[in-house]
């Protein structure tokens, strides 16, 4: 099973490249970076894991700057979003930066992709809650126009461009109805999060990995259902706090990589927490 990492990279944690070569060369398949533009202060919406919403969410590092980085120093660290707000982003700057970041990583990116949970936040970009999935769903269709191998034109219901030459291309090859680069969405499990995935991805993010016991044969099915190929599909579980049990169960799923949660954190402790998680790696005597 392939180990990753994510971990909020901020102005006050080890740096994007310091923590890239580690995790190269101890092993780790690949390093993964949510985004947050800001957090109003004056929020109303609850943080979904409840309580306080930690400091680290108001002083995140962009990450596809921070993954440019970590992709300079490095030859084989797969490099991924966990998760960007494609509603918050225009989707013609965002199709140029996530071609750019794959083509200067040999594909090595993976867009790990969201519909986002601050209410606030979004509003800050002319998001409107209620329509913001059908929103994400219009601006992948208007990126793969634009990675499209010939000029391709794209109207939707939320933006438009014109057949365009738009360079670089996504190093990664169309899979079924994909293309671009690796794509896994994050969400709960629901019959319109599967649908989405189905669609336009690559497979599933889902955060903490609980109960995919019983939702993962549903996404199997719809999967399926949808002419897609059995064996494509992946599941990523995200921000893992890893035990050899839980990897083990992962595994008897099918699950071949599993995201570990990294603390926000300096140097010092960052690297402590990477040896504490090195028995999980493939090439340890002690992994799963």
């Amino acid at each position: 099973m392939r180990i990753a990492v994510t971990i909020f990279l901020t102005d006050e944690t080890i740096t994007p490249t310091r923590l890239a070569r580690e995790l190269e060369q101890r092993g780790f398949a690949g390093l993964y970076l949510p985004e947050h533009t800001h957090i109003p202060v004056e929020r109303t919406t609850p943080y979904p894991a409840g309580g306080d919403l930690p400091p680290e969410y108001g002083r995140t590092l962009d990450p596809f700057v921070a993954l440019g980085q970590a992709a300079a120093v490095t030859d084989r660290l797969g490099l991924g979003t966990g998760i960007t707000l494609v509603a918050q982003h225009d989707p013609i700057d965002l199709a140029k930066q996530i071609a750019t970041v794959d083509h200067l990583s040999g594909g090595r990116f993976t867009l790990g992709l969201g519909f986002g949970w601050n209410v606030e936040e979004a509003a800050d970009h002319g998001v409107q809650w209620r329509t913001r999935r059908e929103l994400v769903r219009d601006r992948m269709a208007l990126m793969r126009a634009l990675w499209a191998d010939e000029p391709t034109a794209y109207d939707g219901e939320f933006g438009s461009v014109r057949a365009s030459s738009a360079h670089p291309k996504p190093v990664q090859k169309p899979r079924g109805p994909v293309v671009g680069p690796r794509t896994l969405i994050g969400g709960a499990a629901g019959p319109k999060l599967f649908s989405h995935i189905c669609e336009y991805a690559d497979g599933w993010l889902p955060i903490g990995g609980r109960g995919l016991g019983e939702t993962l044969p549903l996404l199997r099915a719809a999967w399926v259902d949808a002419g897609r190929d059995p064996g494509a599909l992946q599941v990523v579980p995200y921000a893992v706090h890893p035990t050899p049990g839980k990897l083990a169960h992962y595994a008897e799923l099918g699950i071949e990589e599993v995201v570990v949660q990294l603390p926000p954190a300096g140097e010092a402790e960052v690297l402590s927490a990477l040896d504490g998680y090195a028995a999980f790696l493939p090439n340890s005597d002690d992994t799963v």
